[in-house]
């Protein structure tokens, strides 16, 4: 989740370069400041927020929430007047 300015036109490319970085690194967007990733353990997370540092604007703010799977199932969306399961996760397959 981020909160970043983009009055000036700086900031809008560097918001911009951001939400790419996000793209770039698998996320998906939930909506318009809200990216998701689902990932295979907590190793993986400490990764990925890692590289997420690394590409945060010098101005704004940016949270990272991790949830557990079982979190996620939880999840209750709405989209008008009627509810809508959210799509479970695949397990993680090692062959």
């Amino acid at each position: 989740m981020f909160d970043l300015p983009v009055v000036e036109p700086e900031e809008r490319r560097a918001a911009t370069r951001f939400r790419n970085s996000l793209l770039d690194h698998g996320f998906h967007m939930a909506q318009f400041s809200i990216y998701y990733r689902l990932l295979s353990g907590r190793a993986a997370a400490q990764s990925l927020e890692r590289k997420i540092a690394a590409s945060v604007p010098a101005e704004g703010s940016v949270n990272i929430l991790t949830i557990t799977d079982k979190q996620y199932e939880n999840i209750k969306s709405f989209k008008g007047s009627r509810a809508e399961e959210p799509k479970k996760p695949d397990q993680l397959k090692l062959f």
